[in-house]
């Protein structure tokens, strides 16, 4: 019994080792070339580990105005889908209304219509309140699908705090104000990380409607590097841009890692 354990034991491990192997080795290549010399370049020879191509993002304008055009406009957006979402989810979890479900599973539609549907009417839309071309309008339009996952999320959170939770502070005399900033906020703070990590993720990966809205300026940082790729593509300097992507979404799954999965219970 022990060996047939063991045997079972060891199986385990090297199918875990080489689903680790799939998923990390394209990640594991992608950070070895963003530290390679791709292209010949004075004193430093094509194949040569050099931080040649990290130094050439900070040095270049373009590269260096996507990634804050990127982290400016999805910090908007983080903001202002919680702004709208925290309201909204309190009310889904605490008020009852006929239609309530339906309507609260309607609004998952928007996040699941796909982004090109609506482009066309987007952009001739922003176009007239000059929001082409601006952090403002793609944080604008990200708030269409972010919005309804936030309030999904932080809904079954507020649902999961018993509502003797608000009863006794509006007996120790806390106004709704009071008691959702000062008591409910810190209660589901979870919560908001989770919601804060979708809205972040969803938002800075988006491709389409960054395309469309971003013609001449305000380029995000999955606009740049896709601008890398020519006739002659410096790989190295794509693989170092993409590194550079990859950085601040690791960090979101890192700070909410143990609250990932409560993000998707819906309460019944």
């Amino acid at each position: 019994m022990s060996r047939r354990n063991t045997a079972r034991s060891l199986l385990i491990l090297l199918a875990f080792l080489a689903l680790a192997a799939f998923i990390l080795l394209p990640f594991a290549q992608t950070l070895i070339v963003s530290f390679t010399s791709t292209l010949p370049r004075d004193g430093i020879p094509e194949g040569r580990f050099s931080l040649v191509n990290y130094l050439n993002v900070i040095r270049s304008p373009a590269l260096t105005s996507s990634i804050l055009n990127s982290f400016l406009y999805v910090m908007m957006n983080v903001a202002l889908c919680l702004t709208v979402a925290l309201p909204a989810a309190y009310a889904f979890a605490r008020y009852a209304f006929v239609g309530d479900r339906h309507f609260f599973f309607m609004l998952l539609t928007f996040r699941i219509t796909p982004p090109v549907v609506l482009s066309l009417p987007i952009f001739v839309l922003f176009a007239q309140f000059n929001l082409v071309n601006s952090p403002i309008g793609i944080a604008l339009v990200h708030c269409l699908f972010n919005i309804p996952i936030a309030i999904w999320i932080l809904e079954s959170f507020i649902a999961a705090v018993p509502t003797e939770f608000d009863e006794m502070a509006y007996l120790d005399g806390h106004s709704w104000l009071s008691f959702f900033f000062r008591h409910l906020i810190p209660a589901i703070a979870p919560g908001i990380g989770v919601s804060a990590f979708f809205c972040f993720i969803f938002s800075w990966v988006e491709v389409v409607f960054a395309r469309i809205l971003t013609v001449t300026a305000g380029k995000p940082i999955t606009m740049a590097i896709n601008a890398l790729f020519s006739f002659r593509t410096d790989i190295g300097l794509v693989m170092a841009m993409t590194v550079i992507s990859l950085l601040p979404g690791l960090g979101m799954i890192y700070f909410v890692r143990n609250y990932i999965s409560r993000g998707f219970i819906i309460k019944a």
